[in-house]
């Protein structure tokens, strides 16, 4: 199975199709409304407007697996993030990443692209520390806002830690467009 062949829900429970996003380039992030990053919503969707019209989309899919985050219902987080942030990419319903219950998208973009690290500095330094109990051979999800990056063609081309710098994701994204 490939990318196009999954599906996730969105808020009103009506089936997403990945194939609907087929020739566009995705960046598919878990999300939530009370974490330290959770300003990265301001950039994400400053890079929704800049390069929606040139082909790429961005799927919100809020998580609350990581310290409870994002504990509103689906209409709360919509409210927060359209009222703070202005936020016009379309949001999804609020999932599990990791687990018995977590979403099969997950599971094939962490099977396509795993954990390599949380890079350098200090909000990487505060990371290691906070997940410091999941294996570091785990494909699994560590935090809030990670990000992996789908060409036109359906391909996981890049996964983005949340310590990444959203310069060089708005970057890499940018050169698939």
């Amino acid at each position: 199975m490939g990318f196009y062949d999954y599906s996730v829900r969105d808020p009103q429970g009506r089936d997403v199709s990945m194939k609907s996003f087929e020739g566009r380039v995705v960046l598919v992030v878990n999300t939530a409304t009370g974490c330290g990053f959770t300003p990265q919503y301001r950039e994400l969707e400053e890079m929704y407007e800049k390069y929606h019209g040139k082909g790429l989309e961005i799927l919100d899919i809020p998580c609350n697996q990581f310290r409870g985050q994002a504990p509103g219902t689906d209409e709360e987080i919509n409210e927060f993030c359209t009222l703070k942030y202005n936020t016009q990419f379309p949001q999804m319903k609020k999932s599990d990443v990791n687990g018995e219950n977590q979403l099969p998208l997950y599971a094939y973009l962490k099977s396509q692209k795993g954990f390599e690290g949380f890079g350098k500095g200090i909000k990487a330094t505060m990371m290691k520390a906070v997940t410091a109990g999941v294996p570091k051979d785990s494909p699994d999800i560590r935090w809030n806002f990670t990000k992996f990056l789908v060409d036109r063609k359906g391909n996981v081309v890049a996964r983005f830690e949340p310590t990444a710098d959203m310069g060089e994701v708005e970057k890499a994204a940018a050169a698939l467009l």
